[in-house]
């Protein structure tokens, strides 16, 4: 991938509540997207609650994987943290000209069953990834995979 890929006006991106600052850019390559990591950080008191990724574009894999990864931390949950921090990084990917994004979470994670409804996305289907899934594992769940229109 080009330097330029990545745009350095989203090295700090500001919320009302959270402002997210980049961590690190991954080119990708081998099935894995490009992607942008951020530490999810409260601006109350600068304290880092979590981490999302945004990854760019789409591929076979993307749609198992999704196009946003979150986690917050065990303390900060219940805050709505993912939801703000989903919300602030659509802006990156309709500046990389992407239309959908897909998001997936584990069919009992109801914590990001609920953020990923509440972005607006809507379930495609439950699934379990094929073996050929670049993240593939033995242990893997049942995924819940949902499409939003960001355009």
């Amino acid at each position: 991938m080009a330097d330029n890929l990545f745009c350095k006006d989203f090295s700090y991106i500001e919320g009302e509540t959270i402002e997210l600052r980049l961590i690190d850019t991954y080119e990708g390559g081998n099935g894995a997207l490009p992607f942008y990591w951020w530490d999810i950080v409260q601006k109350t008191n600068h304290a880092a609650v979590g981490k999302i990724s945004l990854r760019i574009g789409h591929n076979y894999h993307s749609y198992y994987n999704g196009n946003i990864g979150y986690e917050v931390d065990e303390g900060y949950r219940g805050h709505h943290y993912s939801l703000l921090a989903c919300q602030l990084v659509l802006k990156v990917a309709q500046y990389h000209n992407m239309e959908k994004i897909y998001l997936t979470c584990d069919y009992d994670n109801v914590a990001s069953c609920k953020t990923i409804e509440k972005l607006g996305a809507k379930r495609i289907e439950e699934v379990l990834p094929p073996k050929d899934y670049i993240y593939y594992n033995d242990e893997m769940k049942i995924h819940k995979i949902y499409e939003l229109n960001i355009v």
